[in-house]
């Protein structure tokens, strides 16, 4: 139990840090642009860090819980769809996705899911 909780604990805190730096350090002006063209004020609230956060977690013991069943291909595959491609749909439907972030986006999305992978299969055995 204690090696299951580092596990989502330690891949949690790498997934959020990932989020971060690549919403705010890399990628924010491309945010603010969009919405500014959008008419809309893009802002970073303490309540967004704190819901990135929580998705952060649940992300993470969603990936514990696929790798428990699949295979660790199967896993990033399924993860990967659930998490971040239904999420570009979803926000791309509501017409506030900027559609030049996901050239960099993708890869970095798809370095983010491996790494919590590895995280998970380390810690939680």
């Amino acid at each position: 139990m204690k090696k299951t909780i580092l596990a989502i604990f330690l891949a949690g805190l790498w997934i959020t840090a990932s989020e971060f730096i690549r919403n705010e350090l890399l990628f924010k002006s491309f945010w603010v642009n969009h919405f500014n063209s959008l008419g809309l004020k893009f802002e970073t609230l303490p309540i967004n860090g704190i819901l990135w956060m929580v998705w952060s977690f649940l992300f993470a013991y969603f990936i514990l819980k696929l790798l428990e069943v699949f295979s660790f291909g199967k896993t990033f595959w399924l993860s990967w769809l659930a998490a971040f491609v239904m999420m570009w749909i979803t926000i791309y439907n509501l017409q506030v996705l900027p559609m030049g972030i996901l050239i960099a986006a993708i890869p970095l999305s798809i370095l983010e899911i491996t790494v919590a992978e590895l995280i998970i299969n380390k810690f939680n055995k």
